[in-house]
């Protein structure tokens, strides 16, 4: 691990619109290791919340900031992956198992569109991963499950894998044999109780509930 620690619980701070509701800066607030995309790190200061570690190809990091963390910068030069991805990566490599992302959303919707269909591939890499917004939370599973909820709470159901059949029980919209062939068509459903579960063979798809 070259050193490396990760105290739990895993934060990843994004480059998009820095948290304002009370869930994501909790998870800010609690967390044992925060990860921090370099272009977040003024953010991160601002909010006089201390970086763990610094990721990306370190395009949006002011001087500054370089020389004063440099010894918890981890640069990489890869140019397949947006630095999101470099962050979860690094993760990865130095055996964290847990993690949240905040600040991922809100500002390019291209860029908060790709960061969200990119859980899909995230849940591969993790026991569990959450990306917490401003408005709720996004979920992603790769097989059946049962998630907590409350009475009234807004759930929307993103399929990435053509062609899946979805069954539920807890949603006041019943999904039968469901094939969400286009993103929308999963949306603006609603939780009856305190759990409700999605049942699919194997495959990915997104959940998001609001808080």
């Amino acid at each position: 691990m070259n050193g490396i620690k990760f105290p739990a619980p895993a934060v990843i701070v994004a480059n998009g619109c820095f948290p304002q509701h009370d869930v994501p800066l909790k998870a800010l607030r609690d967390a044992g290791t925060i990860v921090c995309c370099d272009g977040a790190v003024k953010k991160i200061v601002a909010h006089r919340l201390k970086p763990g570690y610094i990721v990306g190809d370190m395009d949006s990091i002011t001087p500054l900031h370089a020389e004063q963390y440099a010894h918890i910068l981890h640069p990489s030069a890869e140019q397949d992956t947006n630095d999101l991805t470099k962050a979860v990566h690094f993760c990865v490599a130095h055996g964290v198992t847990d993690v949240r992302i905040v600040g991922a959303t809100g500002e390019r919707d291209d860029h908060s569109i790709a960061n969200i269909a990119l859980l899909a591939d995230y849940a591969t890499m993790f026991r569990e991963v959450e990306m917490l917004t401003d408005h709720g939370r996004f979920t992603p599973l790769l097989a059946s499950a049962t998630l907590e909820s409350h009475a009234g709470q807004q759930v929307s159901v993103f399929c990435m894998t053509p062609h899946l059949r979805i069954n539920s029980e807890g949603l006041k919209y019943p999904l039968r044999n469901a094939v969400f062939d286009s993103w929308w068509k999963g949306t603006l459903n609603e939780a009856l109780g305190n759990r409700f579960s999605l049942l699919f063979e194997k495959g990915e798809i997104i959940v998001f509930r609001t808080y």
